[in-house]
């Protein structure tokens, strides 16, 4: 099939600066570490071709967009062009940082904010807490979220397992990485078939959405 013919879904990865957003996605797409990862400023794309079948079906080929959006809070305005037509969302937070971790329901309210509904709401209910400032978020109004989420927690090297933090955002999928350990991101790796079930399923949410009735 000629690549253009291709259908793509789009998945911004999200998570303060240094977490290491890029490393994660260079690994997903490239097999390999990235020796030398710079600092993000506004956004870098990375492209993955990904299989997808369904049950009795043939298997089709899809483009993964991963949009790496920077980190930096002195750009948070400007992010808001990034978030438009979004089928998926990658949250990335660092192990050895808790407050990273504990940053990632601003993340989620700044891209509800920038859909420009209402200030981030789905049916008549703000994603945004009434008692609490600007970006603050309230996880108990997020359950029927449409766009489907991963979570993931790098460094998992540098943390013992009892440290780990445990993600309370609805319906999210999560998992911990070492992301300087090429073999976690083997094809039949349990990393990345888990990767690769949170693609089926953004696949899925966009292209097929009588499966999720």
């Amino acid at each position: 099939m000629a690549a253009e013919k291709l259908k793509k879904v789009k998945i911004v990865v999200l998570g303060d600066s240094g977490v290491g957003k890029s490393v994660l996605v260079h690994l997903i797409c490239h097999k390999e570490v990235l020796s030398h990862p710079a600092w993000t400023v506004g956004c870098s794309v990375e492209v993955k071709l990904h299989d997808h079948g369904l049950s009795g079906s043939s298997t089709s080929s899809y483009f993964v967009e991963l949009w790496d959006i920077g980190g930096s809070p002195n750009h948070r305005k400007g992010r808001a062009v990034f978030y438009q037509q979004v089928n998926g969302i990658i949250l990335v937070h660092d192990l050895t940082n808790r407050k990273s971790h504990s940053h990632l329901v601003k993340w989620l309210a700044e891209f509800h904010q920038a859909q420009g509904r209402d200030g981030g709401s789905r049916n008549g209910r703000s994603f945004l807490s009434d008692s609490r400032s600007d970006l603050e978020y309230d996880p108990e109004r997020f359950a029927d979220q449409e766009v489907p989420i991963l979570i993931v927690g790098t460094k998992q090297d540098q943390v013992s397992s009892d440290k780990v933090p445990i993600s309370s955002v609805a319906g999210a999928v999560s998992m911990n990485v070492d992301c300087t350990d090429v073999r976690q991101f083997a094809v039949d790796s349990q990393k990345m078939i888990g990767i690769n079930k949170f693609f089926d399923k953004v696949i899925e949410r966009r292209f097929f959405p009588s499966l999720n009735v």
